[in-house]
């Protein structure tokens, strides 16, 4: 964190709350009392684009509560998070630690190594990042 800030996540680390979040992503209306097993997945429900349009909604949200105590913010997440910038932030923001510094620099090369920076950060906290690379397009 900068400046002595308190950490917003002293309950737990980056790890614990990515894996929290995924879990529980669609749950974010509130209600605690209801945890879906894997197997109770609607499999046809990942294709739906009502459903993605949802889950977008509510992951922006999500990174929104966070930024905002940065005095930032995204709409949308495949824009927003392109460069690494605002990624590498909203990394900073849940954990409380700091990130390698950041390119500035608007070529593909260092927006690709400031995406790589914030994966790399949370394979480190033991998040398993399967398929997942600055570079797919």
């Amino acid at each position: 964190m900068r400046g002595g800030e308190q950490s917003c996540c002293e309950t737990g680390s980056i790890s614990t709350q990515l894996h929290s979040f995924m879990y529980n992503m669609d749950q974010y209306d509130g209600d605690e009392d209801y945890m879906p097993q894997e197997d109770d997945w609607d499999r046809d429900m990942l294709l739906d684009p009502a459903w993605e349009k949802q889950q977008r909604k509510t992951f922006t949200a999500w990174c929104n509560s966070h930024l905002r105590k940065a005095g930032t913010q995204i709409d949308n997440i495949e824009e927003d998070f392109r460069d690494g910038l605002k990624l590498m932030l909203l990394l900073e923001v849940i954990s409380g630690e700091r990130l390698a510094k950041p390119e500035r620099g608007k070529m593909r090369v260092h927006k690709i190594s400031n995406v790589n920076k914030a994966l790399n950060f949370i394979a480190s906290k033991g998040v398993k990042l399967v398929s997942i690379g600055a570079e797919g397009e």
